[in-house]
């Protein structure tokens, strides 16, 4: 077989074993690093003539899936904070209403609630001052001020995946201080 042919039928038999422990490694759920396996194998099929060569079949699959991967997370993150309510119920009127006037008021707030937003606030401005000043600063912007990793990067002229381990450092950081100082 030339070196840019690849061979999907022998792809189950060869790469399933290492992609589901690759995967389920990241994503901690069985079924989910199966699903993401199948979209792999999907993907890399239908992309079979962008196929160069230049990296091992293997290799090749693995990128596909670690992008799965995280559009996985991306969908997953962006429903966040962004949760609907339905509550079953039964009266004379209606079945299966939508009840968002039932939901708790996120701005009916308490004096104790706002003391204790403030409280937490100092706690996490003393914890991020702690951190080395450009640690500190990245953190800022991805996780308070909500800048894209790309534009950090570029601010910082510095590769994403030196942004990550610069994300990850701090947020380390922060809940070990946060722990200390907070909890």
């Amino acid at each position: 077989m030339p070196k840019n042919q690849i061979d999907p039928t022998k792809w189950v038999d060869q790469y399933s074993d290492y992609l589901f422990n690759f995967t389920v490694a990241r994503v901690n759920d069985r079924d989910m690093a199966q699903d993401l396996i199948s979209e792999t194998f999907l993907a890399g099929l239908k992309s079979m003539k962008n196929f160069k060569g230049e990296a091992s079949e293997r290799t090749w699959l693995i990128s596909i899936l670690k992008r799965k991967i995280i559009d996985h997370y991306r969908k997953s993150n962006s429903k966040k904070g962004k949760a609907e309510v339905h509550i079953n119920y039964k009266d004379d009127e209606s079945e299966g209403d939508w009840l968002e006037e039932r939901v708790a008021d996120p701005f009916d707030k308490t004096a104790e609630d706002q003391i204790q937003n403030e409280e937490l606030g100092e706690a996490i401005f003393n914890c991020l001052s702690k951190l080395p000043e450009k640690q500190a600063r990245i953190f800022r912007m991805k996780t308070i001020d909500d800048f894209d990793t790309e534009t950090i990067c570029n601010e910082f002229d510095i590769t994403p995946s030196n942004f990550w381990v610069i994300i990850h450092r701090a947020r380390t950081a922060m809940a070990s201080c946060m722990e200390k100082n907070w909890f």
